[in-house]
């Protein structure tokens, strides 16, 4: 896909819709293209968070290991979704294991490069600060309602 190209698909995913053009087109010149197959890890818990993720097609599973029981799905994520939250802290580290499930196709956006423009330009930082703090909030209510199917309601 061309960076023009690119940039339209930006504006309009639902994460980005919105983002100055300024912005889309420095998200779609730092976007890397990554194919990965079904039982590849895209990151480990515990990694460091490197990059976030826009997946265009495939399914990746975020997952946490718990004792026990082995490895315990969490959510499924498909095409148009963003992983990779963590991203907006320094030094911070992945929470799940994110791995494929389905033959997928991803964006990544380096992490580093994403803290410095932020803190460059503090209405992009403010913009993604924003939509982060959706995705943070599915995935509590993911991890909430997971742990309330093994659980069950709290007494």
């Amino acid at each position: 896909m061309s960076k023009a190209g690119l940039e339209h698909y930006l504006g309009e995913h639902p994460f980005f819709r919105g983002m100055r053009p300024k912005d889309l087109a420095w998200l779609a010149e730092l976007a890397e293209p990554l194919a990965l197959e079904v039982g590849d890890y895209l990151y480990r818990e515990g990694d460091e968070s490197k990059d976030f993720y826009l997946i265009q097609e495939g399914l990746v599973r975020l997952e946490i290991h718990t004792p026990g029981r082995g490895e315990l799905v969490i959510q499924t994520l498909g095409p148009g979704e963003v992983l990779g939250w963590s991203v907006m802290l320094p030094e911070t580290r992945k929470t799940f294991d994110a791995r494929i499930f389905q033959a997928t196709r991803l964006l990544a956006f380096d992490a580093a490069a994403v803290r410095k423009h932020s803190e460059e330009d503090h209405h992009f930082g403010y913009e993604l600060c924003k939509r982060f703090s959706r995705v943070i909030g599915e995935r509590l209510q993911a991890t909430r309602l997971r742990l309330l199917d093994l659980y069950g309601q709290p007494h």
